[in-house]
């Protein structure tokens, strides 16, 4: 059987799952200390048992996000801030490559920014 974590993945349709399936793995090559979970009913990721970031389809775009947690630590003007006081999330278009480097940059300076 399934857990609710691989299921949240496997029913979402293409592109939309492989989208979030890439979005996990860059997430998890990005720290060691980087684990999954879920909480809430959606994909969480801890970095040293602290919320760091997770995985969503924005209700309005359609399009599968990472929200940042302590996204309010970053500056980056692909980053949208909505109604959170904290969090910013960052859209993803699944038609296209997923910028694999930008989302590196933005976990290891969340990281770097919250252990200081």
């Amino acid at each position: 059987m399934l857990s609710e974590l691989d299921q949240f993945y496997l029913k979402r349709e293409e592109p939309i799952q492989s989208c979030l399936l890439g979005l996990r793995d860059i997430i998890l090559s990005t720290d060691s200390d980087i684990t999954a979970e879920w909480k809430y009913k959606l994909p969480f990721f801890y970095h040293r048992g602290k919320m760091l970031c997770y995985l969503w389809i924005h209700k309005k775009y359609k399009q599968p996000y990472i929200g940042f947690v302590d996204g309010n630590l970053l500056n980056d003007k692909d980053l949208l801030v909505e109604k959170r006081a904290k969090m910013k999330i960052l859209l993803i278009n699944s038609q296209k490559d997923l910028p694999f480097e930008k989302i590196k940059r933005l976990l290891t300076t969340v990281i770097k920014l919250r252990n200081n």
